[in-house]
């Protein structure tokens, strides 16, 4: 069995995190039937949590040039990635595209191969059942 590749692994890992923080099918807000009050309170979530993450780093690790503006825009360095990878998945998946096929099933049985129960496997010995 071969490992998957790091491309492979850190993309689907990438897609599967987006996907439990942001998508609205799975958290509290798919409760709110308007698309777009969805995504401005997922935005006004994120300037929130931004901002957050600014004053701690601020006032509590001593990062006293540290700014919010900054701290939002590394944010959107890192976020803005994900949402096209989330993106390119939803639409190779809605296509029925077949790599997104192999590539899931590949990293599925690596993983089932990888947490193979190893402990539980018994050497026969025809000389002792004898």
């Amino acid at each position: 069995m071969n490992k998957p590749s790091i491309f492979k692994t850190v993309v689907l890992t990438t897609v599967n995190t987006w996907r439990s923080v942001m998508d609205v099918k799975y958290n509290p807000l798919r409760f709110i039937p308007d698309p777009v009050l969805q995504t401005y309170i997922m935005v006004c979530l994120f300037t929130m949590w931004s901002a957050f993450f600014g004053v701690i780093a601020i006032y509590y690790i001593g990062w006293l040039g540290y700014s919010i503006a900054v701290s939002i825009a590394v944010h959107l360095a890192i976020l803005i990635p994900c949402a096209v990878t989330n993106a390119v998945f939803m639409d190779a998946e809605r296509k029925g595209q077949s790599w997104v096929d192999s590539w899931k099933s590949e990293q599925s049985l690596y993983r089932q191969f990888m947490n193979r129960a190893k402990g539980n496997i018994v050497k026969w010995d025809i000389d002792k059942e004898s």
